[in-house]
């Protein structure tokens, strides 16, 4: 509005242009009829304004997240040379799919000879990208299962502080979009000619183990999730009566995989943590793992280490032929 003013001022002042001409009165009045309704529009169209109606998720009072109802999966599927496992006979493929405007990469590991395969969702730990991830995804394969396994946004890292601001500003973390990612891998995991869509479930290391959690409970097609060397925040022993800043509160709750175990059943919760983890402690795991409703189970290793290991092996079959086969 300043700045209308000011330039009413300015043409009062400066009644004849550069040529020597007076600029015509309708002109005057058009030019400025025209920047009241573009005024008007703004602000009735401001996105911030409609912040409500076209948010693509939400989050409930409790801090528990939903999204709308996803579309039918829009992907490329290109068969690749194995790089990462030459000796195995898999198929490889390079997958890209779309998912809240962007295109993720993942890897799909087939066995050979496969037929209706059960498949799985593989999600890496923070820093670690999908080639990364081959090596359990080749233990996997060998094992009978296909997976699809993701290049998460920032590699799986997180900045909490900065999805605060986005939460608060309305603006979806992007915490919320890698929890959409698996979602919509699950999908797109699910309608490939070689997968049984019957039996999916998604398996993820450290932080891709809670976004893991978060997507079994949000989408009941899944039999079940593995987390490795994965934990909740601890947010349930928050009082919320003791709570000072509500939208943090609901926001932490909502990135917290605690908050969702009550939702999982009737998929399977496994988790697979070391006695001497380097980087979530095992109190932490071994809490998440009480406030689990079953079916669910926990297995211990004592490496000194974060991740997976070879000794997980057999605990890993054992359980996916459990809720898989």
């Amino acid at each position: 509005m300043s700045r209308h003013s000011s330039g009413k001022k300015e043409f009062k002042k400066t009644k004849k242009s550069s040529s020597g001409a007076r600029t015509p009165k309708p002109t005057v009045f058009i030019l400025g009829f025209l920047l009241i309704v573009v005024g008007i529009f703004g602000v009735l169209y401001n996105p911030s304004n409609s912040i409500e109606k076209t948010l693509p998720w939400e989050v409930s009072e409790a801090g528990t997240l939903s999204f709308s109802p996803r579309e039918e999966p829009i992907f490329m599927v290109q068969e690749i040379e194995d790089q990462y496992s030459p000796e195995d006979p898999d198929i490889l493929k390079l997958v890209s799919f779309e998912s809240s405007g962007e295109n993720i990469q993942a890897l799909l590991r087939i066995p050979v000879n496969a037929s209706s395969s059960p498949g799985i969702v593989l999600l890496p730990g923070a820093g670690v990208n999908k080639e990364g991830e081959q090596r359990l995804a080749g233990e996997l394969s060998k094992m009978g299962y296909a997976t699809l396994t993701l290049d998460q946004r920032n590699k799986g890292g997180v900045n909490v502080n900065r999805d605060l601001e986005l939460f608060r500003a309305g603006l979806e973390p992007v915490e919320y979009l890698m929890v959409y990612d698996t979602l919509k891998a699950t999908d797109v995991l699910s309608i490939q000619p070689e997968i049984d869509p019957e039996r999916l479930a998604v398996l993820g290391e450290s932080n891709g183990g809670r976004f893991a959690i978060i997507a079994c409970a949000l989408e009941p097609s899944l039999k079940g999730v593995i987390g490795i060397s994965t934990s909740g925040y601890g947010t349930e022993e928050i009082d919320p009566a003791s709570v000072t800043d509500p939208e943090a509160y609901r926001f932490y709750r909502s990135i917290d995989p605690d908050t969702y175990l009550s939702a999982l059943p009737p998929s399977r919760l496994v988790l697979i943590h070391s006695f001497n983890d380097t980087v979530i402690p095992h109190e932490m795991a071994l809490r998440t793992f009480d406030l689990a409703k079953e079916p669910k189970a926990m297995y211990n290793t004592t490496e000194e280490t974060h991740g997976y290991t070879v000794s997980m092996r057999p605990d890993i079959e054992k359980e996916l032929e459990l809720f898989l086969n």
